[in-house]
This record gives C-alpha cells, sequence and structure tokens, in this order.
C-alpha cells in the first residue's frame, strides 16, 4: 500500500494560492485616482493598505516597529555579567566553607586571599586567575565563568560559535585562536592591498571554513559579514553604562583563560572599523526590560534591530527609485514569519501585474496615469454597479424588449452579464463543440460558449453630460459618486451605444469639454462660481454638430447658477445670482428646447433656491428634475439617458 507525505511548502511562492486580484485593486486605485489622488499616489496607497487577504507595507512596518519595542522592553543586557557574578559568588562560598575546618596556616593564608580580594566582580575573576582552587565547586565555577566567556566573545562576533564550543577542549580553543591569527593576517594583506589576498583567502577557508557558515565566496564578503556582526557588538557595548563596560571589557581578558584570545579580537575589531566605516559603530539603544542577554543574545538583538530599521526603509518606499523588489524577503520571513514575506512578495506581483498588463503606464512627462485599458475596466464596474442598482429598483427598470435594441448587423459577440439580445444559436453550438471535442463525451453547453446577435441602433443620441465641479462638490461628498456616474454613462455608451456621440463638460467658474481619462483625475479646486450658462452653451454646440441624432442633455449640480459668460470670454460671478446670469442661462435652456433638447437636472443637495431654478428650467424644456441620493445617482443618470434615446 503507498503512503504519501504532504509538508508545508516552504520553496517560494504557494503554488495553490489565488491569483492577485487585479481588478479590486485597479478599483480602489481609480477611487483614489478620482477622489483627487495622482496615480503613483493611488497605488503607493494600495500598496501601503493591502488588498483583501493580503496584508498591506504599514501593517508589517507596523509588526516591525511592535517587534522592535518589545526587544527593548522586555530585556536588558547585562546578562553575561549577572550570570559571572553569580558563578563567582557560588565559586568563593563554596571555597569559604572547604577552608573553614580545616585548622592549617595554609587555609588561613587562603582565607586571607579571598578576604583581600577587590571589590569589583572583574577585579576579582582577573585576581583569582592564577589562585590554587582547593573546592571542587569553587574550581569548576571559575572553569565554567571562563569558558562562558569565551564562548559569550565569541558568539558576539561569530554567529552560532557558542554552541560549536560548547565542552571546548584546550586544543579546540587553540583553533580558535589560530583561526583568529590567520584572520587578522588576511585582513590585514587586503588593507595593505596584496596581489595574492584572493588566494590568502581561498586558504584560509579551506583550513577554517567550518567557522563561516555562511560560506562567502570572497575577502569582501567575508568583511561584510564580520564588519555586521562586529557593528552590533560595538553598539550593545555602547547601549550599556560605563561602568557596565568597564567590567566586560575586563572580564573578557579571561576569555578561555587566554587573554591572547581578547587581542586577537581587538585586532579584529580594529580591521573591520577601517574596511567598513560606514557600518554603524556609534549608536546605542536603551533595554529596560527584566530578561537579561548575555552578550551573544545581546549582539544578536542589535542586528534584529539593525535589520528591522533596514526593512522599514524599505518598506516605506520612501528613497528615490524605490521598489518592492529591493524588500530583503528573507530577512522579512526571520523577523516577522513567513506570512509577511508571501504579503510582500504577493504586493510586488501585484504592482508588477498591474504594469505589465498595462492598466498604469507612464506618461510623455514621466509620470504614471491610468491607461486606456485600466479606463475601460474601471467602466465596467462602475457600469455594473449601476446595473445592480437598477435591479434593486422594482418598477422603476425600462424593460429590454426583443428588437428595441436594434437591427442585427450581422456578426455576434461573447455573452457577457447584462445582455439582452437574442443567442447566436448557431455558434454557440459550434462553441460548444469545438470545446468538447476532445474529451470523447457528450456535448454540454457552458456559458462561455453563449454568443449573442450584434445590433446596431435604428436612431442614434447626441448626449451632453454637463457635471458640476464647483468646490461645493467636493465638499459635500458628492465628488466622487459624480465622477463614477459619468465614467459609467460613458463606458455604456462605448460599448453598447458606439454610433451615440457622447460629450463630457465639466463646469465650475467656466465649463470645458473634458474626455474621461481627465474628468477621472480632474482634482478639487477652490473656486468660487456654477457657470450652467457657459456648460449649456457647450452642450447646444455639441447638439447642433450632430443634426441626425437625438439630442440629449442631462445636468448634475448642487448649486444654483451663479456665474455667466460674458461676450468678451470672461466670467462674471456674484452671489446670489445676477438677474443677467439667470436670464442668459434660461436663454440656453430655450435654445436646447428649439432644437428638440429636454434638459434632465439631477439635484443634488436641498437648496430651495436650486429647486425653484430648476423647476422653470424643467418647465421650459419639457424635462424633468430628479433628486437622487449619492448612491442612486449613477442609476438615475444612465435610467433617463436610456429613457431618452428611447423616444
Amino acid at each position: 500500500m503507498t503512503r504519501f507525505a504532504y509538508l508545508p511548502w516552504n520553496d517560494g511562492p504557494d503554488p495553490l494560492a489565488p491569483p492577485v486580484d487585479l481588478r479590486a485593486a485597479l478599483d480602489q486605485i481609480g477611487r483614489d485616482v478620482m477622489e483627487g489622488s495622482s496615480p503613483r499616489a493611488a497605488l503607493e496607497e494600495l500598496l501601503r493598505q493591502g488588498v483583501r487577504g493580503t496584508r498591506g507595507l504599514d501593517e508589517m512596518t507596523r509588526r516591525l516597529w511592535q517587534e522592535r519595542a518589545r526587544l527593548q522592553r522586555r530585556h536588558r543586557l547585562d546578562g553575561t555579567l549577572q550570570e559571572v557574578q553569580r558563578l563567582l559568588q557560588e565559586a568563593l562560598e563554596a571555597e569559604r566553607r572547604h577552608l573553614f575546618p580545616d585548622p592549617s596556616d595554609d587555609a588561613r593564608f587562603r582565607e586571607a586571599q579571598l578576604d583581600a580580594l577587590p571589590s569589583g566582580t572583574a577585579a576579582q575573576v582577573q585576581e583569582l586567575a592564577n589562585y590554587d582552587w582547593q573546592s571542587q565547586q569553587g574550581r569548576e565555577n571559575y572553569q565554567k565563568i571562563q569558558d562562558m566567556l569565551g564562548q559569550e566573545l565569541m558568539e558576539s562576533r561569530f554567529r552560532g560559535m557558542k554552541q560549536a564550543l560548547q565542552d571546548a577542549t584546550p586544543e579546540d580553543v587553540e583553533r580558535v585562536r589560530e583561526m583568529m591569527s590567520d584572520l587578522n593576517d588576511l585582513l590585514a594583506s587586503h588593507a595593505r592591498g596584496d596581489a595574492n589576498t584572493q588566494q590568502q583567502f581561498e586558504e584560509f577557508m579551506r583550513k577554517h571554513g567550518e567557522f563561516f557558515p555562511e560560506n562567502p565566496r570572497n575577502v569582501d564578503e567575508l568583511i561584510d559579514a564580520l564588519a555586521a556582526r562586529a557593528a552590533a557588538a560595538q553598539r550593545m557595548m555602547n547601549s550599556m553604562s560605563a561602568e557596565q563596560r568597564a567590567e566586560l571589557g575586563s572580564l573578557i581578558q579571561q576569555a578561555f583563560g587566554d587573554p591572547r584570545l581578547a587581542s586577537e579580537i581587538s585586532k579584529l575589531d580594529a580591521h573591520l572599523q577601517s574596511l567598513r566605516p560606514g557600518e554603524d559603530w556609534n549608536s546605542s539603544a536603551r533595554f529596560r526590560g527584566k530578561d537579561p542577554f548575555g552578550m551573544g543574545d545581546g549582539v544578536q538583538a542589535m542586528q534584529d534591530m539593525a535589520e528591522m530599521d533596514a526593512l522599514a526603509e524599505q518598506l516605506g518606499q520612501a528613497y528615490p527609485g524605490a521598489r518592492l523588489e529591493d524588500i530583503d524577503l528573507e530577512a522579512l520571513e526571520r523577523q516577522l514569519g513567513p506570512e509577511s514575506a508571501v504579503d510582500a512578495r504577493r504586493l510586488s506581483e501585484l504592482e508588477r501585474a498591474l504594469r505589465d498588463q498595462g492598466l498604469i503606464e507612464r506618461a510623455a512627462d514621466g509620470s504614471l496615469r491610468l491607461s486606456p485599458k485600466a479606463m475601460r475596466r474601471l467602466g465596467e464596474t462602475a457600469l455594473k454597479d449601476v446595473v445592480n442598482s437598477l435591479s434593486s429598483r422594482r418598477g422603476e427598470r425600462d424593460t429590454a424588449r426583443a428588437g428595441a435594441a436594434g437591427e442585427p448587423t450581422g456578426s455576434s459577440r461573447p455573452w457577457e452579464f447584462g445582455d439582452t439580445e437574442p443567442w447566436e444559436v448557431s455558434r454557440t453550438v459550434r462553441n460548444a463543440v469545438l470545446r468538447t471535442a476532445g474529451s470523447g463525451g457528450t456535448v454540454t453547453l457552458d456559458v462561455k460558449d453563449v454568443e449573442v446577435i450584434e445590433t446596431e441602433q435604428r436612431a442614434r443620441a447626441a448626449v451632453a453630460l454637463c457635471v458640476d465641479t464647483s468646490w461645493s462638490m467636493v465638499q459635500d461628498g458628492r465628488w466622487l459618486p459624480m465622477k463614477r456616474t459619468a465614467l459609467a454613462l460613458h463606458h455604456l455608451v462605448k460599448t453598447r451605444f458606439r454610433s451615440d456621440a457622447l460629450e463630457l463638460i465639466t463646469f465650475g467658474r467656466y465649463a470645458t469639454k473634458v474626455d474621461m481619462a481627465e474628468l477621472t483625475a480632474l482634482e478639487g479646486v477652490w473656486e468660487q462660481g456654477t457657470n450652467l450658462h457657459h456648460a449649456l452653451l457647450l452642450a447646444g454646440r455639441h447638439i447642433r454638430r450632430h443634426p441626425d441624432a437625438q439630442p440629449v442633455v442631462i445636468v448634475v449640480t448642487d448649486g444654483e447658477p451663479t456665474a455667466h459668460l460674458e461676450p468678451d470670454g470672461d466670467a462674471e460671478f456674484n452671489y446670489p445670482p445676477l438677474p443677467r446670469t439667470l436670464r442668459l442661462t434660461l436663454a440656453e435652456v430655450d435654445k436646447l428646447a428649439r432644437l428638440g433638447a429636454s434638459v434632465s437636472v439631477f439635484m443634488l443637495g436641498e437648496d430651495e433656491r436650486l429647486k425653484a431654478f430648476v423647476d422653470v428650467m424643467a418647465r421650459r424644456s419639457g424635462g424633468r428634475v430628479v433628486a437622487p441620493d449619492l448612491d442612486g445617482l449613477g442609476a438615475a443618470v444612465v435610467s433617463d439617458y436610456l429613457r431618452n434615446r428611447q423616444r
């Protein structure tokens, strides 16, 4: 019977993970752009906040700072000093207990030696270096002090050395000292620029490679690894009090009972500081916890904190030319776990996919912008929201009947959600046959097989959508719904009613014709004036350019006209509105009515003066006034467009 074992996937991204959701990401970017952000800022905000199922850069940065603070809040750096004090105290007590019953003069002399020891721990350890211990526990404890100091000293410069030197023999210690001597010779040769440095390095690694699990490939890589560790050791010493630094500096002279080892470490630090002056040798950190760190653990904590600082800078993406590929995923996994590395990798894939699929492109001036492909996708989403809104309004939706869409063009296209055209049966069946031909089974229909008959309209429309861009639209939260409404109508016209001529007109102090990309990226600015007169003037010009089309004029505004265009092209503003402003605006309404266009006004807000004015507009043009809420604005405008073009 065959057995299978299933283990966690640790080699790169999860192959079964769902692909990044580009549509959700694009919707979020589009929303931010329509609210006034630049595409670059919107993309950066998306990466900072993350998407559904993937934590963003801000959350990972917050966890880094939280972990960094935890290290400093829970630990202190005097663990080696504390342990030496404990072992020494036990050794002295055991020695005195052993000497007390002995009546000999030698015992009294030894007691006098112990009583005359200096007060400092380091001084006592140094004074006892040549003492002939009489008690077994005292001798063992003093040996433990020397071994521990040696292990901690080597761990502070070579990660993993503490474990390797457990139960070290004098031969092991001599091998370590010899390695240190050869290492200093190699670094001195490199500093002088000797020609045979690489050959010397290779010989050194053949002889002492077991001490370097990083497996450096050349002298520079070796120096980089050693300098980072040595700088962390120096920062740890900087973080201790002056008294603690002095005590520890004296104690390490007794590492393994061989002062030559501490001397070699001092030479190594000097070489590394001269070869890598750019390392952080001078900073410090405050540790205020209760859990003591030994030298090795303290140095590792300082290295971890430096790595966290570097990761925070990478996650911040605030430096010139920053890319998500800069993030050190291995370091991120070490500090925050594999889930954070996966999240960072998915964000990088998302950024790359947005660029590679052409959703974000670089303009001629070097700035980022949403591509036409991205605009189409945003339009699809906006239109779907409108369709869903229409579907929920029972009795208010115009029912599409057979033939209402127009005459067949002779071509077909794949069915999409919301299509009401009849099926192209022959092509639908052909698609199903081709899809199932290789399976040898029965032919079955699938949604992706369906094609519908493409039609063309028997009549076309000239549509002028005039949207208010005065500051009140931004101030009262109507900016984004206005843009999404325009986006939905634009997508509907461009995909379903291609023969219609749509013109987007914005009006604040002045009115301007814009394309959809310009309107999407339009930022709200402070300016006084609601120049509906100028907007209707441009709408009339658009309708006259299409005399064979059904005229449709739609106005979205939240304020009465307060500006008009003078013959010299200047805009005159006044609040409350001047009679001349109202008269000129209504004159344009009358001109549109003579062209056969009724003006539909979508009134936002509860301004009584605006209500009175738009009622007059509706009566004079044969149009209507709609007061939708912001959520229903898109559905109301699209529904009115469909109603007008069916007249």
